[in-house]
């Protein structure tokens, strides 16, 4: 009977898409730039087939798959019969291109040829299946360049070759193929395997028991088997490296072999080449694309990724990077977490949001109880024309409805209220009543409170809550040319608030105010400045271990306390020179936001306290003795205009 030439059926890759996404995961948290080789895990099944639309039987393409936890080193696949092999991912989709594969390809190789001479291979057969996986991962399409290889060591010059296949049932009964056919599925996880009949049954175990399971056997009646991946006319490709371990150890020159399937097993009658044909080590197994050319593949997951995600992981892609590269310690986790809580929604408001969300910020609300006017779009970029139309919308719930747009995974709500102000009466003590307790609830249920108003004695409630409920509170205010950028201060480190350095209780400034005074008349550009300052203020506080307390940086300071940097007190800034000056200014107890006294008084009795500032604001100079001080200092005064006067008296005499 003539020998033909062996043939095998290669294996096809069929990577999990949720593969890819661990990939991603995994490079960003961990790998970073770094192009260690990383384990990974694959299995196949036994060869299956496939009825077409005729009822005629389809061979199924030889699988070799990568399921999604193929990453994990504990990971215990439960399907089919799994493999370890090696990833390397690159960096750049140059570096995929042009990384050395056959030097890579070669060490897989090498795995395999040492598994066999060492004997580690009868131990651990799945050493045969080792496979190498090189990739690219274009984070920003979600697109997945990949080139696997399963070597397999081939002799030279001559090959292996066999007699034509034999159906295993015109060898043994069906009683005996049921039989071994248990035998086998008993060794679980085990694709390689030893078969023999005694005494009319069929005997199975494992490839290392080969000398002793086979000893008093006929050469010819000695049979090796695999769980064969293939279902076409050609054996599997996990056989080529089986022939070389068994040639390689055990020393035959033929051998009968079981590719054995879930349908139309058959045996073969292999003739093995001679020891010398693998003096000089070659191997094959680049998988081919699907042009069946060698060359790599490519998974477009972007069309199948839902966009929201695909925003939300884009967002956190931009701040990791500048994390491999510059700041290995920046804790983005901790800035994602943080609930912020803007009060206006203003031109400061909306560029303190975009630069919030720039951070990854996923909690962002906005308190005003403004509308969108005409002139607003231009100036505050969450906002467009239609939104002024009609009298126009409400200002927190379009400014936080507009920012889902921007950002969709963003959590964000817009609260249309009135900000109880000192100077302002108000009449409904109901009304009254129910903005205190919902300005409460939201610095209560927030992290970071930004003021972002466009009037003193707005400001002033939210900094005496914020204070009682030890929040951050970023303070930004603008002039023409100017902006002031400060952080309220703790006990601890002894910095003031926004009106500490205030000698007068904040009153009503609104009434009676000319055009230029309604309006916050200022470059355009010196918000987008303010607000971004705010925003990098707060992380800079967020990354300082000392948080809330931490002390006042200045130009002066030589090592920085932040890992961002200076984390300054206040920032005062003037646009017409271009420059900042860093001021720090300690906490006064006769403030009238943040002094004990005005928490005292507001917690002993908070609405009698609000009706009565905002009925008469001077009461808060009166509690914190403020206007007991300005009068002495009126009187100090008073006395030195006096004696300057006398002693231009005296001159006139003596002239």
């Amino acid at each position: 009977m003539a020998a033909n030439i062996l043939k095998f059926s290669q294996f096809n890759s069929a990577v999990d898409a949720s593969f890819w996404q661990a990939l991603v995961i995994k490079k960003l948290d961990v790998l970073k730039l770094s192009d260690e080789q990383l384990p990974v895990h694959g299995y196949f099944t036994m060869g299956q087939s496939a009825l077409d639309t005729l009822n005629q039987p389809v061979a199924l393409p030889t699988r070799f798959s990568i399921p999604a936890e193929g990453l994990e080193l504990d990971s215990k696949i439960k399907l089919g019969y799994h493999h370890h092999g090696t990833l390397v991912n690159t960096n750049t989709i140059e570096e995929f291109r042009t990384i050395d594969k056959n030097q890579l390809f070669q060490q897989v190789t090498e795995k395999i040829k040492q598994a066999v001479e060492s004997g580690e291979a009868l131990k651990d057969p799945t050493l045969l299946s080792a496979f190498l996986l090189v990739t690219f991962a274009d984070l920003k399409k979600y697109r997945f360049y990949y080139w696997f290889a399963f070597p397999a060591i081939m002799p030279q010059p001559d090959p292996w070759s066999t007699s034509p296949k034999l159906p295993i049932n015109t060898l043994f009964s069906d009683t005996q193929i049921q039989e071994a056919y248990q035998q086998i599925e008993n060794l679980i996880d085990c694709p390689y395997f030893l078969l023999k009949e005694i005494s009319g049954n069929l005997r199975v175990t494992r490839l290392n028991h080969f000398i002793d399971f086979f000893k008093d056997t006929e050469p010819d009646n000695r049979i090796v088997g695999f769980i064969d991946p293939s279902s076409s006319e050609s054996a599997g490709w996990p056989l080529r490296n089986l022939l070389y371990l068994i040639n390689y150890t055990f020393k035959v020159s033929k051998i009968k072999i079981l590719c054995y399937r879930q349908k139309d097993s058959f045996i073969l009658n292999v003739n093995l080449p001679a020891q010398s044909s693998y003096n000089q080590i070659k191997s094959v197994g680049w998988e081919r694309n699907v042009q069946a050319k060698l060359g790599p593949r490519m998974a477009d997951l972007g069309p199948l990724m839902d966009p929201t995600r695909l925003a939300d992981t884009s967002v956190d892609l931009n701040l990791k990077l500048m994390r491999w590269r510059l700041m290995p310690d920046l804790d983005l986790e901790k800035i994602k977490q943080t609930k912020c809580l803007l009060l206006g929604a203003g031109t400061l408001g909306c560029y303190v949001a975009r630069c919030l969300a720039g951070w990854g910020v996923r909690h962002i609300s906005f308190v005003d109880n403004g509308k969108v006017s005409f002139s607003n779009p231009v100036r505050q970029p969450l906002y467009q024309f239609e939104d002024s139309l009609h009298g126009g919308a409400p200002k927190a719930e379009t400014a936080a409805k507009n920012l889902k747009l921007v950002q969709p995974t963003i959590t964000s709500s817009g609260y249309d209220l009135s900000i109880p102000m000192p100077g302002h009466p108000c009449t409904l003590e109901e009304k009254l009543l129910n903005d205190i307790e919902t300005l409460t609830e939201l610095i209560e249920s927030h992290d970071v409170v930004f003021l972002l108003t466009d009037s003193r004695e707005s400001r002033w409630f939210p900094t005496l809550l914020a204070t009682l409920k030890k929040k951050i509170v970023i303070n930004s205010a603008l002039g023409f040319d100017t902006y002031l950028v400060m952080r309220h201060g703790s006990p601890v480190n002894q910095l003031g608030c926004y009106f500490c350095n205030d000698i007068v209780a904040p009153t009503d400034s609104l009434t009676d105010r000319t055009l230029d005074q309604q309006c916050t008349v200022t470059r355009p550009g010196l918000a987008a400045i303010a607000a971004a300052l705010s925003v990098e203020l707060m992380v800079s506080l967020l990354q300082h271990k000392e948080g809330i307390n931490a002390k006042a940086d200045t130009s002066n300071n030589q090592t920085p306390s932040s890992i961002l940097g200076l984390l300054p007190h206040q920032i005062r800034g003037f646009l017409g020179q271009f420059s900042n000056l860093l001021i720090a200014g300690q906490a006064y107890d006769k403030c009238t936001a943040c002094s004990d006294k005005i928490l005292n008084a507001y917690d002993k009795d908070h609405l009698s306290f609000m009706k009565q500032v905002l009925k008469d604001p001077l009461y808060l100079e009166q509690l914190t003795g403020l206007d007991q001080m300005k009068a002495e200092s009126e009187a100090l005064l008073l006395d030195t205009d006096w004696a300057e006067a006398e002693d231009d008296d005296d001159e006139g005499l003596l002239i």
